[in-house]
């Protein structure tokens, strides 16, 4: 693959792994020429970088051991409103590629494609300012139709979010009952329906989709 011709481009590489830093640069030095590459390994070390550094590109894995990437990608763009971000990671395209992209990401790429499609992915985001897999554009289509593609607490009528989000909070079955004066059975209840309805099948999906979607 040629090179493109951009100079001075500055592009930040953010990943725990640093087999996968190295292996991301050696593709960005083949497809930008001259590109000025920085590492990070931490969510707190992309922060610093970002607080001292302009970058006109940066890819970043969704997971690192001090937080996840969502923390970070709107913070990002408040101070660096130009920059252009692709998310690279291992999380499964369909439950979590909108996640990234409501919060600000440009690009979502799976650590599963190969090489070329790796490639592709980079010199896309350069040319284009975005990139995104077949699948993800889909959901995209998709979601200006049906903004529940976008926010799944949509779904839930106003007394399932109430209960959704003390949940959230870590209250059980029998502080929301008291809370809300409903009997333990009925918040049972509640509860598997919304369960169901956001499809997912833990608490710890639940507080995640609640901090996502419903920032407090």
């Amino acid at each position: 693959m040629s090179s493109i011709s951009q100079n001075n481009i500055k592009i930040l590489l953010a990943d725990d792994h640093n087999i996968v830093r190295q292996g991301m640069s050696f593709m960005v030095e083949d497809i930008l020429k001259n590109a000025e590459i920085h590492h990070a390994s931490s969510i707190q070390q992309i922060k610093n970088i970002m607080a001292n550094t302009s970058f006109d590109f940066a890819i970043l894995d969704a997971q690192f051991p001090d937080g996840n990437s969502l923390s970070v990608i709107s913070e990002i763009k408040k101070i660096q409103p130009n920059i252009k971000i692709m998310v690279f990671t291992s999380f499964e395209e369909e439950k979590y590629s909108l996640k990234f992209i409501n919060e600000g990401a440009d690009g979502f790429l799976s650590k599963l494609s190969e090489e070329h499609e790796i490639q592709n992915a980079i010199t896309e985001l350069v040319e284009k300012g975005k990139s995104f897999p077949p699948f993800t554009q889909k959901l995209l289509e998709s979601s200006f139709n049906n903004f529940d593609f976008l926010n799944p607490l949509n779904k839930l009528s106003e007394r399932e979010l109430q209960i959704a989000l003390l949940y959230a909070k870590g209250e059980g079955n029998l502080e929301i009952a008291n809370t809300l004066s409903l009997k333990q059975n009925t918040v049972s209840t509640f509860k598997k329906r919304i369960f169901e309805k956001l499809n997912i099948d833990s608490f710890v999906e639940l507080i995640d989709l609640v901090k996502t979607h419903h920032p407090q």
